[in-house]
C-alpha cells in the first residue's frame, strides 16, 4: 500500500488537526470551499504551510465545486468557475502540494448531445489552471463524480495533453454511478494509466455514506490489485468525515492490502 496516506480535512479545520496528523503520520488533503476562499488572507495560508514544513508534512488540495461547473454553457457560471479555481491556485502557490484535484461539472442528463460544447469549455477553464499552476508544478487531477463511464474524463485529459493533467478516481462515486458494462477492470484499462491519485471511500450503492473500506459494498480486494497494477505511485486519499471512520479504514486497508499482495 501506498506509505503516505492522505485524509479530507476542510482549511479551516486543518490547524486544529495538526499535531493529530503527526502522531498518526497521516497527510492532508487541504479542501476549499467558496466561503473560505472568499475570507482568505495569504498570512493565513503562510502561517500553515510554515507548520507544515516544520512537521515534515506533505499536503494535496481538493478545489471548491459546489454548484460550479468548468464547462457550463452560461458563460456567467464559467466566469464565476474560473475565479474559484484562480483563487484556490493562488493558495496552492503558498502550500505547494503535490495534486490538486477538481471535478469536472460534467452530466449526460444535463448535456446530452451537447458534449462536445463541454468539453470545448471545460478544456479551455483546464487549460488556465495549467498555466496558473505553472510555477507550482503540481498535478491537476479531475475527479469522476456522475460520470457512468470514462470517455468524458479520457476526451478531456487527452484534448489537454498536458503532463500534469491527469485522473483522480473516486471509487465510491464510481460505485454510485457507474453503468452495468463499466466495471472497476474496464475503468482502469481506460484511465487506469492516467490515474495520479485516488479517493478512498465505501457505500452500498445507494447513497455517498464516505463510509470506511469494507463497510459497504465495494470489492477492493480487486480494486487495490488493479491500482498497484496500474497507479502504483497514485497518491491514496481517505475522504472520512470522523477521526473514528479514518482509524477504521486505516485498519480495514492494511488488512486487504496484505490479503492481496504477492507472497
Amino acid at each position: 500500500m501506498s506509505e503516505i496516506i492522505h485524509a479530507h480535512v476542510p482549511f479551516a479545520l486543518a490547524a486544529d488537526h495538526l499535531e493529530y496528523m503527526v502522531e498518526r503520520g497521516v497527510h492532508p488533503e487541504i479542501f476549499f470551499n467558496a466561503e473560505t476562499l472568499d475570507a482568505l488572507l495569504p498570512e493565513q495560508v503562510e502561517s500553515l504551510a510554515a507548520s507544515f514544513a516544520a512537521r515534515g508534512i506533505d499536503c494535496t488540495i481538493h478545489a471548491p465545486f459546489m454548484d460550479l461547473n468548468p464547462g457550463s454553457d452560461e458563460r456567467l457560471l464559467r466566469d464565476a468557475t474560473r475565479l474559484r479555481f484562480q483563487q484556490v491556485c493562488a493558495a496552492a502557490a503558498i502550500l505547494r502540494p503535490k495534486v490538486m484535484v477538481f471535478h469536472p461539472g460534467y452530466d449526460r442528463w444535463r448535456y446530452g448531445e451537447k458534449q462536445s460544447s463541454w468539453l470545448g469549455h471545460a478544456m479551455e477553464s483546464f487549460v488556465q489552471v495549467l498555466e496558473q499552476t505553472e510555477q507550482t508544478g503540481c498535478t491537476i487531477a479531475v475527479e469522476n463524480i456522475f460520470e457512468e463511464e470514462p470517455s468524458t474524463l479520457l476526451a478531456l485529459i487527452e484534448a489537454c495533453n498536458h503532463p500534469r493533467l491527469r485522473h483522480c478516481f473516486d471509487v465510491g462515486h464510481w460505485n454510485l454511478f457507474h453503468n452495468e458494462e463499466v466495471g472497476l477492470e474496464e475503468w482502469f484499462a481506460a484511465l487506469g494509466g492516467h490515474i495520479a491519485e485516488v479517493h478512498i471511500h465505501d457505500n452500498r450503492g445507494t447513497r455517498d455514506d464516505h463510509a470506511p473500506v469494507g463497510e459497504g459494498t465495494i470489492d477492493f480486494g480487486l480494486y487495490f490489485r488493479l491500482l498497484e497494477r496500474y497507479a502504483p505511485d497514485a497518491v491514496w486519499t481517505i475522504e472520512a468525515h470522523s477521526r473514528e471512520c479514518l482509524e477504521r479504514a486505516v485498519k480495514s486497508i492494511k488488512g486487504i492490502v496484505r490479503k492481496t499482495s504477492p507472497a
